[in-house]
This record gives C-alpha cells, sequence and structure tokens, in this order.
C-alpha cells in the first residue's frame, strides 16, 4: 500500500533513527541548533527520501543489504563530499551493498535518495540494457547525460512536491504505480549509460585506512589513545591520517574524535534519569576528566550546557512517532 509523509526534526538522534533502512552515525561539525527536515515516499516498488539539512556534518552510514541505493543532490544547498568525491550537480551516486562510507557537507544541503529491491532493479535493467542490474562491489559516482539527469530530478522532486502537499493523491494506488513507472524508466536509464567517475587506487587506500580508524575509534571511543599511539594502531602515519580525514572528513582526526565522544555522552546524558545521574559521573565514565573543558566543548558542540540535556523532560527526549 502506497504511503507518503513530512517530518521536521530539531534532534540529530531522532532524525538518525527515522532512517530506518540506513544505520548512520551522524557528527554535526560546527555551532547552532540541529534541524532537518524529511519528505518521504513508500510506492509499490520504489522508497522515496528528500532530506534538507540545516547545518555541516558528517554522516558514517551503511545501507540495508537487500536493497539497491541511489543518492544525488537535489540541486540546492552545498553539495556533498562522498568516498573523498566532491559529488557535482547532476552526478548520481550508485551506493555498494552493505559497506560502510562516509559523507560530509559544509554546511546546508538537501539530497536525494531512491532505494530499490534488488531483484526488482535486476529486472528492470535487463529489460532496459538486456542484462541485469546490480549495486557495483564498490560505491561509484556515476555521470549520467545533463538530459538523463535533470529528468530523474525533476520526476523525483515532483513526487516529493506531492508527499508535501497532496499526499492523499499520492497514496491512491494507480496514481502511485504511474509515478513510479516513470521514476523507474529514468532510473535505470540514467544506472545503464552513465559514465563512471574512477576514484582511483589512492582513493580506495584511503577509504580502506578511513574504514580502520573507525574500527579502532569504535573499541577505544570511552579512552582514545593518544594521536601517536592511534596512527600506530592503523597502520599509519600522523600525516597520512590528517590528509584522509580532510579528504574524507573535511576536518582533523583530532576534532573528529572528540565530536564523536561528545554525541557518546549526549547519548547518555539524554537516556539517563535526572534524578539518578549526574554530569561529572557520566562525563568521567566516558573519559573526560576536567570537567570545566568538557562542559566548554560540550555547549560549543551542541548550543547548551550538559546539565540541560540531562534535565530535558523524557516527552522531550524520545517523542512520538
Amino acid at each position: 500500500m502506497p504511503g507518503c509523509g513530512t517530518r521536521t526534526f530539531l534532534d540529530s538522534d531522532h532524525y538518525e533513527e527515522s532512517l530506518r533502512q540506513a544505520h548512520i552515525e551522524l557528527v554535526i561539525t560546527s555551532r547552532g541548533r540541529f534541524k532537518s527536515h524529511i519528505t518521504w515516499a513508500e510506492l509499490h516498488r520504489l522508497l522515496l527520501l528528500r532530506c534538507e539539512e540545516e547545518v555541516p556534518r558528517i554522516g558514517y552510514l551503511s545501507l540495508a543489504p537487500q536493497l539497491a541505493f541511489v543518492a544525488f543532490p537535489a540541486g540546492s544547498g552545498v553539495l556533498p563530499v562522498w568516498g573523498g568525491v566532491e559529488v557535482q550537480e547532476g552526478d548520481i551516486v550508485f551506493h555498494n551493498r552493505g559497506k560502510r562510507q562516509h559523507e560530509w557537507t559544509r554546511g546546508p544541503s538537501c539530497w536525494n535518495l531512491m532505494a530499490m529491491d534488488l531483484g526488482e532493479l535486476e529486472r528492470y535493467g535487463r529489460a532496459v540494457s538486456g542484462k541485469p542490474l546490480s549495486p557495483p562491489p564498490e560505491g561509484k559516482v556515476l555521470l549520467p547525460s545533463s538530459r538523463d539527469a535533470a529528468r530523474l530530478r525533476r520526476l523525483h522532486a515532483q513526487a516529493c512536491r506531492l508527499a508535501e502537499t497532496k499526499p492523499k493523491i499520492l497514496a491512491h494506488p494507480e496514481v502511485a504505480r504511474a509515478i513510479e513507472q516513470g521514476l523507474i524508466q529514468a532510473l535505470v536509464t540514467c544506472l545503464t549509460a552513465a559514465k563512471v567517475q574512477e576514484g582511483g587506487t589512492a582513493k580506495r587506500d584511503h577509504a580502506r585506512i578511513m574504514a580502520r580508524f573507525e574500527e579502532v575509534l569504535a573499541e577505544h571511543l570511552t579512552r582514545p589513545p593518544h594521536m601517536p599511539d592511534l596512527c600506530e594502531l592503523i597502520g599509519v602515519t600522523d600525516r597520512t591520517l590528517r590528509s584522509c580525514c580532510a579528504e574524507f572528513l573535511g576536518i582533523s582526526p583530532s576534532r573528529y574524535v572528540l565530536l564523536r565522544r561528545l554525541k557518546q555522552v549526549r547519548v547518555a546524558l539524554r537516556d539517563a534519569d535526572p534524578d539518578i545521574a549526574n554530569v561529572a559521573e557520566l562525563a568521567r565514565r566516558h573519559g573526560f576528566t576536567e570537567l570545566g573543558r568538557f562542559a566548554g566543548a560540550y555547549r560549543a558542540a551542541f548550543g547548551e550546557a550538559p546539565s540541560t540535556t540531562l534535565r530535558r523532560a523524557p516527552e522531550a527526549r524520545f517523542p512520538g512517532p
């Protein structure tokens, strides 16, 4: 049964949780209140998303392996950097299955996502090109013709506009089927006829370094090692790690580690019982021993004191669907 909707988020954790077909860890990289807006449409064979974000961020994501995912800029706002490649207007990112990848933005951005069952994509690819179509083993940035890219963007925008303004019309099975057929044809045409933007061996090596960086960080986030020891665990020099982080994250490794740790404390504060827990205890539990510096860094990152997060009313922490 087709369905659609739209929702605004003022908390990055709730925004992450709403993207159920993806596992996404967001790190906000600038001061200011988080705000995002999602429009979604679930048709018969396609899932469409339009995501508008008002602050720069880093995303580390993996996508549901049973689906094929394609993403592309919505044509407004700052263009994202995906896997170290700055995606241009008209480009399409054809995601691989299940493998985690970084994406970051420098400012307010808007991006589109389409997801489709793997078997359906293979079938439609065979019908259009004579051979099955499936996600690549490594994610790729594709360069379709300007005409094909514009058609896909236009049809996606029209569907999202209906989801926002006339959801009952889009929820009608026959309307949804007609819109979906046009979108699938446009998508398959782009995927089968587009050129591939080659990243090269160096880009793949850097992607592997960043994946190892995340693995090591996940194992030591509460008590992260000093940078020389962190580099030794990853197996790279300090200079190489800094270069890879600038390319894939847009910030230094030490800044990223700090933001990840602060986010971990924020989740603990949000989930804690304010009648039992206290800020100092939770901060120390997550490796912050200098509480004055911790409080200043927390306020700079999230625009509020850690005690404010802890005291927030339960209904504000866990809003209903």
